[in-house]
């Protein structure tokens, strides 16, 4: 995996969360059946994750790459990994004890009390779940394995230097802001990117897009996502409506 041009900036445990701007994609890439075969590296300005605890550089590096259409969000991660290790391959099965990398998202720009949390670990096993969380500090978090994202597409497989995991995730199986169906792209979205490595004989390593500052580490820290901003998804919306 190569992150050379990639830049992200190290941040002070009160910094305000990062904000990324996410590109459309080409058109051609929802006729895809394979996908294991998109040339993400014609994606730019990955996200590069760095150590949840103290946004430091993680030992196995991981960048992810996002991209947009009028139907789905697509996100690629890219994990360096010597040795990359799961045992579980049942759906919504505990991905997180074992290696995994992970998307909590939600739609809007406030920090959701509500939100999808999406996993997939080297053998391409998919957890998704919808999760409570009043007051975004876990004491009262709920999670509905129930939920089935509608749609959704995945894939994963090794790399010649770890491993890669892949998600198309449509616009309907998110929901709104005000909690109905999407039935447009949002043009705001709040989102963080996590990954769980456990090398033989060491301890976990926790790496995210928007460090959560918290020891032992903690992903379930919505006020801690991130911004994403889809360009052109306002004017596409305003386009379809005429």
């Amino acid at each position: 995996m190569t992150i050379a041009g990639s830049r992200r900036a190290v941040p002070a445990s009160g910094a305000s969360a990062p904000v990324a701007a996410i590109r459309p994609l080409p058109a051609s890439w929802e006729a895809v059946a394979d996908l294991g075969g998109l040339p993400w590296e014609r994606v730019p300005d990955p996200l590069v994750l760095l150590r949840a605890e103290d946004a430091t550089a993680p030992a196995q590096p991981t960048v992810v790459r996002c991209g947009w259409s009028p139907e789905a969000l697509w996100v690629h991660f890219d994990c360096m990994d010597a040795q990359p290790w799961a045992t579980l391959r049942e759906r919504d099965a505990p991905l997180w004890t074992e290696e995994v990398v992970e998307v909590f998202l939600a739609a809007g720009e406030s920090a959701p009390e509500r939100y999808v949390e999406i996993e997939i670990n080297p053998h391409g096993a998919l957890f998704d779940a919808l999760i409570s969380n009043p007051g975004g500090e876990r004491t009262a978090l709920a999670a509905d394995p129930g939920f089935d994202w509608p749609g959704l597409r995945w894939a994963a497989g090794r790399s010649a230097t770890g491993w890669w995991g892949t998600l198309r995730l449509p616009w309907a199986g998110l929901p709104s802001a005000a909690g109905g169906p999407l039935l447009a792209p949002p043009s705001r979205l709040r989102a963080n990117f996590y990954r769980i490595d456990r090398p033989p004989g060491e301890p976990a390593e926790h790496s995210a897009w928007s460090p959560t500052f918290v020891t032992p580490a903690d992903f379930h820290r919505p006020r801690r996502f991130g911004h994403l901003r889809l360009d052109g998804a306002r004017r596409k919306a305003r386009t379809r409506a005429r």
